[in-house]
């Protein structure tokens, strides 16, 4: 289980090694397994839909158990399949990196992060950043 200590470690972090790295503002959102949210924070300064846009790339990924890597080149190779899924998880599906699945060291699927607000490849390097202060390993699909 994802605890809300580790949801918060990774949030702070991920939001640490944004400010170091000299990101545009973020809006951070972390889920447990069940998609349920743990924790959320957007930066001063983070434009109107960054949140919406983290949710989404967070729920697309714990919703079908796949980094965003691998649900960006699956939009790629089957965009039918991509806009049924989102249609069923509601529309908050968002196939592009920044979406990270959280997994135990063992391999367990806890959770999710979704990071909006620079280049999908920052965005996720803020994951993973987070997701190891945390002890977890960070699975980005690639």
């Amino acid at each position: 289980m994802l605890t809300l200590a580790q949801a918060q470690t990774i949030l702070q972090t991920a939001l640490a090694h944004a400010e170091a790295a000299g990101f545009k503002p973020l809006a951070i959102a972390v889920l447990d397994a069940r998609g349920a949210q743990k924790a959320f924070a957007a930066q001063d300064g983070t434009s109107l839909k960054r949140g919406e846009i983290a949710l989404g790339k967070a729920h697309g990924v714990v919703a079908l158990g796949l980094g965003s890597r691998a649900l960006h080149k699956m939009a790629l190779d089957r965009p039918y399949f991509v806009e049924a899924a989102t249609h069923a998880v509601g529309g908050s599906l968002v196939p592009v990196p920044g979406g990270v699945l959280i997994r135990s060291p063992e391999g367990t699927v806890l959770g999710a992060v979704g990071i909006s607000g620079d280049t999908s490849d920052n965005d996720e390097a803020a994951a993973c950043a987070g997701i190891a202060a945390a002890g977890l390993k960070a699975d980005t699909g690639a």
